[in-house]
C-alpha cells in the first residue's frame, strides 16, 4: 500500500467514509459496517505517514484508525462506531431492544474499559504490587475482568442473551483477537462464544476483505525488498 490513500468510489458522497488500515482495530469497524449493511468507501492509511497527515488529523487528531465520517459527522473509537452504526441503520436489527439496553451498554463499555485496559496492561508488563494500586487502576488486575466476562458468556449465547447485537461485534472482536494472539485465557466460555460469532456471514466477509488487503501489502513489500536486493 505504500504511503498512499486509497479511496473506492470517491464520487459517491452519500456513502460512509471509512478510514482504516487492515492491520489495526479497523477490522472491528469493518465488521460493524458489514453487519449494518451501511454503504461505505474505504480509505487506507499507513502508520507514521498518511495517518499523521494534516488532512487526516483534521478528522481524528489522535492520528489513528479507525474513523468514519457519515454525512459530515466524525465518529472515532471502535465501541462508539459500533453503537453509532447500530442506531444509524436500524433495519439491520443490531441495536438493543428496550429490555436489552442495560446489558448492551454495560458489557459494550465494560469491554472498551476494563477488558481493554487489563489486556493492554498485561501486554506492556504493567503489574501492581499492592491492592491500593489495583484500586487506582480501575480494572483491578488482569484476572478479575476476564473472570467477569467469562461468567457472562457462560450464562448466555450472546451479550444480550439469545440474540446477536452490535455489542457482540465489539465484545466478540476482543475475545476473537484475544484467543488468536494469546492475550485471553483459553477458556471454554471464550472458545464457544468465538465459534458462534465466527459463523456470521458479515464476520467472514470482513475478515476476507482485510485478509486480502494484508496479503496484497505483504506481497508488495516482498517485491520491493527483492527489487532492492
Amino acid at each position: 500500500m505504500g504511503a498512499r490513500m486509497q479511496k473506492v468510489n470517491a464520487a459517491m458522497t452519500d456513502r460512509i467514509k471509512f478510514y482504516t488500515n487492515p492491520m489495526s482495530r479497523g477490522q472491528i469497524a469493518r465488521w460493524a459496517l458489514e453487519e449494518s449493511g451501511a454503504p461505505y468507501d474505504q480509505i487506507l492509511l499507513e502508520y507514521g505517514t498518511s495517518m499523521k497527515d494534516a488532512d487526516y488529523l483534521a478528522i481524528n487528531p489522535m492520528g489513528k484508525v479507525p474513523a468514519i465520517v457519515d454525512k459530515g459527522h466524525v465518529v472515532t473509537e471502535c465501541a462508539a462506531i459500533c453503537a453509532y452504526l447500530a442506531d444509524a441503520f436500524p433495519d439491520a436489527g443490531l441495536a438493543p431492544h428496550a429490555d436489552e439496553r442495560a446489558d448492551y451498554y454495560r458489557w459494550l463499555f465494560f469491554a472498551a474499559g476494563p477488558i481493554e485496559a487489563a489486556v493492554t496492561s498485561r501486554a506492556l508488563g504493567w503489574t501492581f504490587d499492592n491492592p491500593q494500586r489495583e484500586m487506582m487502576a480501575g480494572f483491578g488486575n488482569f484476572d478479575r475482568p476476564l473472570e467477569v466476562l467469562a461468567g457472562v458468556l457462560a450464562a448466555r449465547d450472546y451479550i444480550c442473551g439469545a440474540r446477536f447485537t452490535m455489542a457482540d461485534v465489539y465484545v466478540g472482536s476482543q475475545v476473537d483477537w484475544g484467543l488468536q494472539f494469546g492475550t485471553f485465557p483459553d477458556r471454554k466460555e471464550f472458545q464457544d462464544y468465538a465459534a458462534r460469532i465466527r459463523q456470521r456471514e458479515a464476520y467472514q466477509r470482513s475478515k476476507a476483505i482485510d485478509g486480502a488487503l494484508i496479503a496484497e501489502a505483504e506481497a508488495a513489500k516482498a517485491a520491493s525488498e527483492a527489487g532492492e536486493g
